[in-house]
């Protein structure tokens, strides 16, 4: 699998939390690694550890996130902007092997797909903000 397809399952894993309590997450992790087609051990595995790492610093993220868009509870934003913020931040301030601007590019293209009309342009500017200060 291509980096953005990997980085776009992540995104799916990282969406499910919001629908599914702690316990239920190996159970989902398991439907959602059944249900793709030709998928490499390889990939999994990398998915499920940069899942893992991103479940590990969730704290650590949505405080930077709640810092950074002013005005807006974390319980207000949309869930799927939520989730890609939550990837790009871990990405932007956790991962080395992914560049700042890439990690907002990839974000903004995941908003256009799965987000709403106005999804670019909030995930934009609270990352913008965020890379500003990596």
């Amino acid at each position: 699998m291509k980096r953005r397809e990997l980085r776009e399952h992540i995104f799916e894993l990282v969406f499910r939390v919001e629908f599914n309590g702690p316990d239920e997450m190996p159970e989902q992790l398991r439907l959602f690694f059944e249900g793709l087609e030709a998928l490499e051990e390889k990939d999994q595995l990398y998915m499920e550890e940069k899942y893992a790492r991103i479940m590990d610093k969730l704290p650590e993220i949505d405080a930077r996130i709640g810092e950074t868009a002013q005005g807006w509870k974390l319980s207000r934003l949309a869930k799927v902007d939520l989730a890609i913020l939550r990837l790009a931040v871990y990405e932007m301030k956790y991962d080395e092997d992914v560049p700042v601007g890439v990690a907002i590019n990839e974000a903004v293209e995941l908003s256009k797909k799965f987000g709403g009309d106005e999804s670019p342009a909030f995930i934009n500017g609270i990352l913008g903000k965020l890379g500003k200060e990596a």
